[in-house]
């Protein structure tokens, strides 16, 4: 009965869910989740003021480890942010002003503390702007520098696909960089693990190295798979952009939306990861076929909306799509543009209206999807691209425009 009783390894745990890609020790590391609170790292680079659902892969380890009972550090890369980071990049990133990284790291910190315990006790949020910005040049390359093999380095995927474009010895440094980060961390928080999605296992793997040569301690590393279609895509791309976790850039709506439409083949692999039901619910929910799958779409759209937005959005999030898609009259949480009834006293073309309220970028785009019959005004098929919308357009006050199958946006008029 006790051994029943007693807490799973979450090593096993994420295992199981389909999260680990790469260890370094594999056996160690198991040993010592298992053993002890474990203080690890994941570093997010402040390059945007939002997560995004791609980054919501490592909130989700994040949160399977501290409950169970291993101490995070969210590491905001204050300072690594202005290099770049060259991993699973083609180009240069674009420079961001000094200001930009620290508003940006402000939006980070605020979201992260929403999902962790970061109070300095069960977790803790560090900046290595902290140590970085105050670095020393020549003393640091004497010190950390002559650790690194350049021949090693030009090895790493990370630089290799980097090499025939050109990389800047800028980007370079960015090893040098987040291995150091790893190393502060060790002497600051005694952390022993750092986390990361796959394209950062060069990374990792050379921040593990230059720990045991600096200070002879054995530290470890552990990659996640990143969140990709069944095709090999990036998930959390729509035609208006990333998938934010940031409602005002992304509703709940849009976020609910976006996962009720996975294709079917992604469904059982984005249940493993981004919610926390028993794997027994999620093997059964993703070996449902047909039209059974769509409830399986909803739970986790529902889910994960619940984690990211809280019950009572995701609640309305799910109300809004029932009553679009099965006939219920609730619209109040559809995606609405209001405008004044004087707007629509002279007739306003239908894709300027669509531009305006962001259901397409180009009057182009529109045109191109009237021409595919993509798009309906009140349930009606448009065929013509010139159409006019006036008050004769709208029914009580309000007019639907549905772009495809699946995308509904709503004008309401106000007196």
């Amino acid at each position: 009965m006790q051994e029943s009783m007693e807490k799973r390894n979450v090593f096993d745990i994420l295992m199981e869910r389909g999260f680990i890609e790469q260890v370094t020790h594999e056996e160690e590391v198991r040993e010592l989740l298992g053993k002890e609170s474990v203080t690890f790292y994941i570093g997010f680079d402040p390059t945007a003021d939002s997560l995004h659902l791609g980054h919501f892969i490592q909130i989700m380890v994040m949160m399977h480890m501290q409950k169970a009972g291993h101490k995070p550090i969210a590491l905001v890369g204050g300072g690594t942010a202005k290099i770049g980071d060259p991993s699973g990049k083609t180009d240069m990133r674009k420079m961001l002003t000094p200001e930009d990284i620290e508003e940006n790291g402000r939006g980070l910190r605020r979201q992260m503390e929403k999902y962790l315990t970061l109070d300095g006790k069960s977790g803790y949020i560090a900046n290595n702007a902290d140590w970085l910005d105050r670095l020393e040049y020549i003393p640091f390359i004497r010190e950390i520098g002559s650790k690194f093999s350049v021949n090693r380095m030009l090895t790493a995927e990370c630089f290799k696909q980097r090499l025939e474009k050109g990389l800047s010895f800028l980007e370079f440094n960015y090893m040098i960089m987040q291995s150091y980060d790893f190393l502060e961390l060790e002497r600051r928080f005694d952390c022993q693990m750092q986390l990361g999605g796959n394209d950062q296992w060069s990374n990792i793997i050379a921040g593990v190295d230059l720990v045991r040569r600096m200070d002879s301690k054995q530290v470890f590393g552990l990659t996640f798979k990143l969140l990709l279609t069944s095709d090999g895509k990036k998930m959390g791309k729509t035609e208006k952009g990333a998938v934010w976790i940031d409602p005002e850039k992304t509703s709940p709506f849009e976020m609910f939306q976006y996962l009720r439409n996975v294709e079917d083949a992604d469904v059982e692999n984005c249940l493993r990861l981004l919610t926390f039901l028993p794997m027994d619910e999620v093997l059964r929910l993703g070996a449902l076929e047909g039209s059974e799958i769509n409830k399986a779409k909803e739970i986790l759209a529902f889910e994960f909306t619940k984690i990211v937005h809280g019950e009572e959005e995701a609640k309305k999030a799910l109300d809004a799509a029932k009553a679009l898609f099965g006939g219920g009259n609730n619209l109040e949480n559809v995606p609405t543009t209001e405008f004044a009834k004087e707007r629509f006293n002279e007739p306003v073309q239908l894709l300027d209206l669509m531009v305006e309220v962001g259901l397409i970028p180009s009057k182009g785009e529109g045109r191109r999807l009237i021409g595919q019959s993509g798009v309906s005004v009140q349930d009606t098929v448009v065929t013509d691209a010139n159409l006019m919308i006036d008050l004769s357009s709208f029914t009580n006050h309000q007019l639907m425009i549905k772009k495809g199958k699946k995308v509904f946006h709503r004008i309401q008029l106000i007196d």
